[in-house]
Formats: structure tokens, sequence, C-alpha cells
């Protein structure tokens, strides 16, 4: 079964990235999960559209840099992420962080999210933490 793609856009232009390397280093994530790719749709966009589907399908009103939708069955990671532009890049100013260093862990951060790492209850956000932190150095290491 070959993994699935799509790369996205709502009101922003395509981010500039290597999507054959990041779409290599999502398998050897999920693989260290002990899951399967099997169909991720990632949509970048601004604030307003993130607002927009926050409010609409999780009755939050405020911004946020991704929202995932988790449609996994068993093993197999299938789902949509909303990754809002706008907030990666005001997120990664106010860390002192490089702007694509914050794109890469937040798209590897809504793979954690469909492998079952949660960061809302106590204790979890470190773990998010560790494991986006294993997850960069592993994109490190791809050619």
């Amino acid at each position: 079964m070959t993994p699935a793609y799509q790369w996205l856009t709502s009101g922003v232009p395509l981010p500039e990235l290597d999507y054959e390397r990041l779409e290599r280093w999502i398998v050897q994530v999920a693989d260290v999960h002990n899951r399967k790719v099997r169909s991720l749709n990632y949509i970048f966009c601004d604030d307003a559209k993130i607002f927009e589907v926050n409010a609409q399908y999780l009755d939050h009103h405020y911004f946020t840099d991704i929202i995932t939708f988790d449609d996994c069955v068993g093993s197999l990671l299938r789902g949509d992420m909303f990754i809002s532009l706008d907030t990666v890049r005001s997120n990664a100013q106010e860390l002192g962080y490089e702007y694509i260093r914050e794109l890469y862990r937040v798209i590897i951060h809504g793979v954690l999210h469909l492998c079952g790492i949660n960061d809302k209850g106590p204790g979890e956000r470190e773990i998010m933490e560790r494991a986006e932190d294993e997850a960069l150095a592993m994109l490190d290491a791809i050619n």
C-alpha cells in the first residue's frame, strides 16, 4: 500500500518545500510509532481560515497553528491537517526559531497526533515536545 499525500492550500501560496523528502520523513516517523501512512492531506491556510475551521468544527474561537482531523483505521494513518502559515510565522518569531524549522515541527505535530500522542493533559505537552524533537532529528538525517 503506497502512502498518499495531498499538499493543498486555501488562501496562501504553497510553501516551497522538498515534499518528497518530507514524505519519506513522515513514513519514518510513523514507522517509529508502529503506524503506516495511508492518506494524509495537508491544507496550508491563513489565520482567517484556521479560525473559521476551529470555530466551525471544534467550537474553539481562537487561532492555532494546526488542527488535525483524525480518520485513522487501526495502525493506518489517515487524516486532514490544516496549518496556518500566519500562526506558524508568528510563533517562530515569538520563540526565536527559524520559520522553516517551526513549519516542519507543525507538519510532524499533526502526524504525532495521528500516532496517538496528545498534548493537552498533565505531562502530555512534554511527551509531545520530546517526540517532535526526535522527529526533527530524523529529518536532519534525511537527504
